[in-house]
């Protein structure tokens, strides 16, 4: 599921969006909030300015790719080994589990 997930460092506009912005964390959650993200992002150019200018979206809120972020060795095990080995995420109480093991 996650596994097609773009690295850090990719520059995406969102749908609606005037402004870039660079994917700076993947399969997050904002606090406060029950949903499992994609991505969190900054705007590009100016990066992390301040924590509560970070943006939270999925992928199907990528309206158009500009530039994807580096992949070396490193980022292609952390794909292998983390990214792919996740399945359907959800937030209980505060707690990211996997769907089908929180489901009655």
């Amino acid at each position: 599921m996650y596994g097609d997930l773009l690295p850090c460092g990719s520059v995406v506009k969102l749908s609606g969006g005037e402004r870039y912005v660079m994917i700076c964390g993947r399969v997050v959650f904002a606090a406060g909030d029950d949903h499992v993200y994609d991505y969190t992002g900054c705007l590009y150019p100016e990066g992390i300015a301040a924590e509560d200018k970070m943006l939270f979206f999925d992928r199907d809120g990528i309206e158009r790719i500009l530039f994807v972020g580096f992949q070396d060795r490193q980022e292609l095990e952390y794909r292998t080994q983390i990214l792919d080995r996740l399945g359907p995420l959800s937030v209980v109480d505060g707690e990211i589990r996997d769907v089908l093991c929180t489901r009655a």
